[in-house]
């Protein structure tokens, strides 16, 4: 199944503060997390990872620090501000919002909500 563009550019705000959320993280790892997250249905390219790590930069969102990894190679590292947890939470609330009008308007209509396959550890846990 290939991803809507609009729906990845749509998703890429929250995609990236929840990663950095779980801690600092550089372009590199942050393509992986993407992939490993998504079962490897979204596959983000560097030209639309950095414009997003930018912006949100821009708006105080996250910040970034150059670091040298271990190899001698210079990693830029991003890390979420307490204004990007802010804007997470948001970010969450409207995506909720959207998810549950389209699961009311399918229901409405019949039709079936698809289940998706989540890799192990994104799966919903049992229990109340």
């Amino acid at each position: 199944m290939e991803i809507n563009k609009d729906l990845i550019a749509a998703s890429s705000t929250p995609l990236v503060l929840a990663i950095l959320a779980e801690g600092d993280s550089y372009g590199y790892a942050i393509l992986q997390r993407v992939r490993e997250l998504s079962g490897g249905r979204m596959e983000w390219t560097d030209g639309m990872l950095y414009p997003v790590l930018h912006r949100l930069e821009r708006l105080g969102h996250v910040e970034a620090r150059w670091e040298v990894a271990k190899t001698g190679r210079r990693r830029k590292y991003y890390r979420i501000t307490p204004q990007g947890r802010d804007q997470l939470a948001e970010e969450r609330r409207q995506w909720q919002t959207v998810d549950a009008t389209l699961r009311g308007i399918w229901q409405a209509l019949s039709l079936p909500v698809p289940a998706v396959a989540l890799p192990e550890r994104m799966a919903p846990q049992g229990g109340a």
